[in-house]
């Protein structure tokens, strides 16, 4: 099976056909936390705030190993773009040996480290035994989950989205299956409480990791392991690393961002907590759609400026930004429209905070549309291998527009909550506007990134030029 050519035909047809996937794949992903959430509410609220306590650990770990893979996703784009078939093989196996041995070493540190986190965390004494535990298992299943990110990442660069779509429908309806048979136990399997949750998801990670791997094996989607690529090249994985760190630190600065936020609105009461945590889940829904065509337009513009289309690649970005514009746009009419039963469905007796909640959700949902511009340019970026512009653009967003405005409006001009609402479209409309000019400042076109990493070749891979001197 081939996977698909982004080089040609219709523009907007190919990014909708990556990126939808793409988005049902993010929404599947998080039910993973959603079912451990539910079942474990089944045996206490002790037991939900064990749970609870490893999310922000999670988020990090997730934005470290959805970040690290992302410089393979690229090149493999770039060179399957340029018809490079040996140097597509050659990076998919070093970064799945670049990321393994760096998720070999963050689930050790953290598998032993895991009560002295959770203590920092906050984990109380009767809870502190399953928070560690649950956070042990956590950390060993890490190894499963970096490896099927390399999958994902480079499943994505090379066109194709549909597989690793159905490996995270399959392993998602399994943990609904698992979640409640290790927790509670049944027959010959022993209840294991709260660390039964992570041994489900431990299990489906397991499986996810190793269909992955299989199915790259065997070669169908343009990917073949040779022994000559098995060799660590270091050179390779150190430039790798540099190329994958800003995304690592693009993602991670969005999840700190939020975690602040939180802080800032806990400042002002239970009330406004409540009302922020509405629209946030209302907004991450948003967010979604943007992060897929955000990521479709990596893998377009990789094998577009791999394959010398540079022009059609720029013009890809317009057009995805301009889809991107008008759907979420839409979106934000809607909720707009019903911000109040959406908000009342949530929090039926909320009473003031259904009432600041409503505010939030009309002050944030005309902006949408620009969130969906700043992504799409980012994408680009990433796909051109300039990631260091897209995590300057979060930087930007998050610590230099977003947050100071959120205080200052706040806390010294007398806002109050609304200042802190404020704060989100304002940023989500000037960072579409930077992003904007920096796209058509054109930096990313000038990114020669397969002269930058200068893959190493085999004598298996020499060849004679038309002059006959051997490269």
């Amino acid at each position: 099976m081939k996977s698909i050519n982004l080089t040609e035909g219709s523009i907007l047809k190919a990014l909708c056909a990556l990126s939808v996937p793409i988005v049902f794949s993010n929404l599947l992903q998080s039910a993973y936390q959603i079912t451990d959430t539910f079942w474990v509410g089944r045996l206490s609220a002790q037991a939900v705030a064990a749970v609870s306590l490893s999310f922000p650990i999670s988020f990090l770990l997730m934005a470290i190993g959805g970040g690290l893979p992302m410089a393979g996703a690229i090149l493999v784009a770039q060179y399957k773009g340029k018809g490079d078939t040996d140097s597509v093989n050659h990076t998919a196996v070093q970064t799945f040996i670049f990321v393994f041995c760096i998720a070999v070493v963050l689930s050790s540190l953290g598998y032993f480290s895991a009560e002295h986190i959770m203590r920092f965390m906050g984990a109380e004494s009767e809870i502190l035994p399953d928070a560690t535990l649950f956070l042990r298992i956590s950390f060993l299943g890490y190894l499963f989950v970096f490896t099927f990110f390399v999958f994902e990442s480079l499943m994505r660069g090379l066109g194709e989205v549909m597989i690793p779509l159905r490996i995270v429908m399959a392993t998602v309806l399994l943990n609904l299956i698992l979640d409640p048979l290790f927790i509670f136990g049944f027959g010959p399997i022993p209840a294991m409480g709260v660390a039964g949750a992570a041994m489900a998801t431990f299990c489906t990670q397991a499986l996810a990791a190793f269909l992955g791997m299989l199915i790259l094996l065997k070669g169908k989607y343009g990917i073949f392991v040779h022994l000559k690529d098995v060799k660590p090249d270091f050179s390779f994985m150190k430039k790798a690393f540099f190329l994958g760190l800003p995304s690592s630190i693009e993602q991670s600065t969005r999840a700190l961002g939020m975690t602040v936020m939180t802080l800032l609105t806990a400042s002002f009461g239970t009330m406004v907590v409540a009302a922020y945590g509405i629209g946030i889940r209302m907004l991450i829904l948003v967010i979604i759609p943007a992060l897929g065509l955000s990521i479709a337009t990596s893998a377009f513009v990789g094998q577009n400026i791999g394959a010398g289309k540079v022009d059609r690649a720029q013009k890809a970005t317009i057009i995805g930004a301009a889809f991107g514009f008008v759907v979420l746009t839409f979106f934000g009419f809607l909720l707009f429209t019903f911000a109040r039963p959406l908000t009342e469905f949530f929090i039926p007796e909320g009473g003031e905070a259904t009432d600041m909640a409503v505010t939030f959700l009309r002050i944030i949902s005309p902006s949408f549309g620009f969130i969906s511009i700043q992504m799409v340019i980012n994408g680009t970026f990433r796909g051109a291998g300039l990631t260091t512009a897209a995590m300057t653009m979060a930087i930007v967003s998050q610590w230099v527009l977003q947050f100071p405005l959120a205080y200052i409006f706040s806390h010294h001009f007398g806002f109050g909550p609304t200042g802190i609402w404020w704060s989100f479209p304002i940023t989500n409309v000037v960072a579409a506007i930077i992003g904007t000019l920096w796209f058509f400042k054109g930096d990313w076109k000038r990114k020669n990134l397969l002269a930058d990493m200068q893959l190493k070749r085999s004598v298996r891979d020499t060849v004679v030029t038309e002059e006959g001197v051997v490269r």
